[in-house]
């Protein structure tokens, strides 16, 4: 796409500051990260230096207050960190850092007490401590209120016992941002937050999972069996943990989709160049009606789904709390990331299902959107809901 273009499709919400930071994490992106994404993909990991670096370069706590040790920017400043993060060309390495920045930090910040912030929300921001969150279990993915994993008082204690399955971070994590049911009974009012240390005794991966897709970010299954817990360990107020964590929600929905769709922008990009370098039948594919068109319709359906991500981002970073926009630009953006790998794949022909090229990692990383944080199903039954249906 022409620069100028680039910067009118942004002009709506992002400013001359956020355009700076663009370039610096985009100059850090190609820098540090792209020239090893495919070797991280082939381990199976990547490295954690990777966070500590991030957070040297101050890019773990844009939005972030400046007395808990962020930069004080504000939350379009983090939708630039995960847009430029889609040049590393591992949608793993981009989704492991939006859990740190993103997923499992947010209710610290707004939550914690000094203690809690000392000790987990700002080791987090500066990279040396990982953080994951721990919400889906075997029984309950998008259905958060089934949550079976209990947290029970003895004493001044709480005792945690449970699963927790495709836990992003969740090898490698030093602390866990975790749901559990705290009073049985009480329906989605039983629940609380706890902030748990995974050294302590009785947590255990018992299952790194291998993946279709995101290859570079390592996925945990857990076990708590009476894992203990001091009383500072519970994160907000007791009982009020469902609607401390459907905030959380919204927030990890739109940058998973806001990244999605920056990455599907890089595979139209790299489409474009294609269509106009391989030649058949005696001219570029691209002066073929039936390809220009495809890239027409990819162009467009990725920049319908931008600004309905650009537009519940204003709201959300502006104190709003627009589940429907959230959940409508979620549910149409993984549908247009899936499309547009799929047609990546198509315009590429043969060589986009060899290995060699990078086409089939973005088509097997981008199916993930329509799954994780609320599947398509959901969001559609949130925004039919909110419809008065």
């Amino acid at each position: 796409m022409p620069p100028s273009m680039e910067t009118a499709i942004r002009s709506s919400i992002f400013n001359p500051e956020h355009e700076t930071l663009r370039a610096s994490v985009r100059s850090f992106v190609e820098r540090e990260l792209a020239p090893h994404a495919e070797a991280w993909e082939q381990a199976g990991d990547f490295p954690d230096w990777v966070f500590t670096k991030l957070g040297d370069a101050g890019y773990l706590g844009l939005a972030y207050p400046e007395e808990v040790g962020g930069q004080g920017g504000d939350y379009i400043s983090t939708l630039v960190l995960k847009e430029e993060m889609a040049r590393c060309g591992s949608g793993g390495v981009g989704m492991a850092v939006a859990v740190q920045t993103d997923m499992a930090t947010p209710p610290i910040l707004k939550y914690g007490t000094p203690e809690q912030i000392d000790e987990y929300l700002r080791p987090a921001i500066k990279g040396t401590k990982i953080a994951c969150l721990g919400i889906t279990e075997p029984g309950a993915g998008s259905d958060v209120a089934n949550i079976q994993t209990l947290a029970v008082r003895d004493g001044s204690d709480w005792v945690i016992n449970g699963r927790k399955i495709f836990i992003t971070n969740g090898v490698r994590a030093h602390f866990c941002t975790l749901v559990a049911r705290a009073n049985k009974p009480a329906g989605h009012h039983g629940f609380s937050l706890f902030l748990v240390p995974t050294d302590t005794p009785g947590w255990t991966v018992t299952k790194r999972l291998d993946k279709l897709g995101m290859h570079s970010s390592d996925t945990a299954e857990i076990a708590l069996d009476d894992v203990r817990l001091p009383a500072g360990g519970l994160l907000g107020v007791e009982g009020e943990g469902f609607a401390q964590i459907m905030w959380e929600l919204q927030g990890e929905r739109l940058v998973g989709v806001a990244g999605s769709i920056a990455g599907s922008q890089r595979l139209l990009e790299a489409c474009i160049q294609y269509a106009k370098d391989r030649h058949a039948f005696g001219k570029p594919i691209g002066k073929n009606q039936a390809i220009s068109h495809r890239l027409a319709t990819m162009a467009t359906e990725i920049e319908a789904a931008r600004r309905m991500i650009y537009d519940a981002a204003w709201k959300f970073g502006s104190g709003e709390y627009p589940v429907k926009e959230i959940s409508m630009a979620k549910l149409y953006g993984g549908i247009v990331a899936s499309r547009v790998a799929n047609e990546a794949m198509q315009i590429f022909g043969g060589a986009a299902y060899t290995m060699d090229l990078p086409i089939q990692r973005a088509w097997r990383d981008s199916r993930l959107i329509r799954i994780g944080g609320g599947t398509d199903e959901v969001m559609r039954e949130v925004i039919s809901k909110l419809m008065g249906l």
